[in-house]
């Protein structure tokens, strides 16, 4: 479901409780439209993400970590300087629109006590997180500036007079006691009606409400509605993700027109956790690992474009046979050749004595033709021990961009810097300045299996043999989806269960590159099998002795063992 006003409505019910009266922490601003505040209250410390992304924008409480910048951008600068120690007088809602106004006090530099508002709008990819000072009405920053020649509504500058969102001119759900004349309209103009009508009605809300008017023949529309607005209540909200095939919803409990699998969450920030961790991380993974996806993508294709012009060199070399047996039949025949002749046919030994038409240079010897022909056989001979080697090492070249393609789709942020610095190893691409500091290597993803099993999953070639090559006991047992892209997998046990095992090939199939695959193969293998050929590319292995497993990757069951 969209985040329509109506969710912002039970989210604000679920804010409020928790953050109210709280005091800021810590402010943090992990990526360019999304904001943390780190939050004491109730004796607890929560993290409220606040977010002005283009597709994801939202506001929740938080548990997921996120990683911050070597430096703090500007506006986290702002925050700080205006909200460190801030306490949270209120949360409220605007109407029944998406947009959420926190309003804090504060102390300033000179100990004078402050009044502020942090307002975030919620409108898609006009979303803004603004401060304002509250009793002057200025706006002191926003997370994305908008001057004058872009809007000529309103102007979101620093220092400019803070004018609201326009109003939609639509009435207040929750308000709203006027006529509801839907009963002669048909389904399509129902739902029209609601959302023109009421405001903060997203597609899904507007189809559920309708869908429950129609179903509930025995009740009048007013009477279904009024039961429906009832279910925004605290005590009535029901947190579901509902799934049907790859397509995940949200809604703030169960809305009966849509079908799937139902997962129910304790609160709509933990529902919201799950739902949008995968997507808008994929999100920033996309954006940064880009240039990394295009240069891979090159340089498969150019690859690619190579094994096919040495495959049909390859196949050239195939004639090599015929030009030997040409040259041996005309050694052999050298007394019936005479010079300046441009064709002959001799009996070939080779084949029965059957005829064999020989083309000849009749500005040559005969002698000299026939050593033209062990000259071009030699040659071909030699163009195909170099051309098989060749197409060897283009189709290494090709698995190699191929797994790097694989990994930069599973990848997290933290990955990128080692696929980019082996690249660079790789002279794939520019070395960094030596005046610059190596970025962090990332770790391992770890999980923990059903009876309590340490599996660790590489997601990035540089973890991947630090994993299997320096730091698995070789007792331990790995895993990896077969003859395809994937991650290694070690199973930190020298004895694991048969139920580990299978969870770790999971894993295994899950990050690689059938990961929506089903009954994908995977090998499993103790790592005292595994060996690296000498000048393999990065991640490379070879074993034997190992098992197959048939799984089926599941997103679900591998969030269940994330440690």
């Amino acid at each position: 479901m969209s985040f329509d006003g109506l969710f912002v409505h039970a989210l604000t019910d679920e804010l409020k409780e928790i953050c109210e009266g709280g005091r800021i922490s810590k402010i943090q601003q992990p990526y360019e439209n999304e904001v943390i505040l780190k939050i004491r209250a109730n004796r607890k410390n929560v993290s409220l993400l606040l977010s002005a992304h283009p597709q994801y924008a939202r506001v929740q409480l938080t548990t997921i970590p996120f990683e911050n910048p070597d430096s703090p951008p500007h506006y986290c600068m702002i925050l700080r300087k205006y909200l460190d120690g801030a306490v949270i007088e209120s949360i409220t809602q605007k109407e029944n629109d998406r947009q959420l106004v926190f309003s804090f006090k504060s102390r300033n530099e000179l100990g004078d006590m402050e009044h502020l508002s942090l307002i975030v709008e919620i409108m898609g990819r006009h979303s803004n997180i603004l401060l304002v000072n509250t009793p002057d009405n200025k706006l002191i920053d926003a997370i994305r500036h908008v001057p004058a020649s872009q809007n000529t509504y309103r102007t979101l500058l620093p220092g400019a007079e803070y004018r609201p969102a326009p109003d939609q001119q639509k009435y207040n759900p929750f308000n709203y006691d006027g006529p509801f004349p839907v009963s002669d309209l048909n389904t399509k103009d129902k739902i029209k009606w609601v959302q023109s009508t009421l405001q903060g009605f997203g597609k899904d809300s507007a189809v559920e409400l309708v869908h429950r008017i129609e179903t509930q023949t025995e009740d009048s529309p007013e009477t279904v509605y009024q039961q429906f607005m009832q279910m925004f209540s605290p005590e009535r909200i029901q947190p579901t993700l509902i799934k049907n095939g790859n397509k995940e919803t949200f809604t703030p409990f169960d809305y009966h027109s849509i079908e799937g699998e139902r997962i129910s969450y304790d609160s709509l920030s933990s529902l919201m956790d799950r739902y949008f961790q995968d997507k808008s991380e994929r999100d920033r993974v996309n954006q940064q690992a880009n240039d990394l996806t295009q240069l891979v993508s090159t340089f498969y294709q150019k690859n690619e474009k190579k094994l096919k012009k040495l495959e049909k060199e390859l196949k050239e070399t195939e004639k090599a046979d015929q030009l030997r047996v040409k040259g041996e039949v005309l050694t052999a025949y050298l007394h019936e050749v005479k010079k300046g002749q441009e064709k002959i046919d001799l009996p070939n030994f080779y084949e029965e004595n059957q005829m064999i038409s020989i083309q000849l240079d009749p500005q040559k010897t005969p002698a000299e033709n026939a050593q033209k022909y062990f000259s071009k056989y030699q040659k071909l001979k030699n163009a195909k021990v170099h051309l098989a080697q060749q197409i060897a090492s283009t189709k290494a070249e090709m698995a190699y961009f191929d797994t790097l393609l694989t990994q930069l789709s599973i990848a997290s942020i933290s990955d990128l810097d080692d696929i980019r610095q082996e690249l660079r190893d790789g002279g794939y691409l520019k070395k960094r300045s030596s005046k610059k500091m190596k970025p962090k290597k990332s770790k391992p993803e770890a999980f923990m299996s059903s009876d309590g099993t340490s599996i660790l999953v590489g997601k990035n070639n540089t973890q991947n043999d630090e994993l299997t090559l320096k730091k698995a006991k070789k007792s331990y047992w790995w895993a990896h989806a077969k003859d395809i892209p994937g991650s290694h997998v070690i199973i930190e046990d020298s004895e694991p269960s048969e139920k580990t095992i299978e969870e770790a090939c999971m894993l295994a199939a899950y990050y690689s590159k059938y990961r929506l695959s089903s009954s994908v193969p995977v090998d499993v293998v103790q790592v005292r099998q595994i060996k690296k050929p000498n000048g393999a590319k990065p991640g490379y292995v070879i074993y034997e002795g190992q098992s197959t497993y048939f799984v089926t990757p599941s997103a679900e069951a591998v969030r269940s063992l994330k440690a």
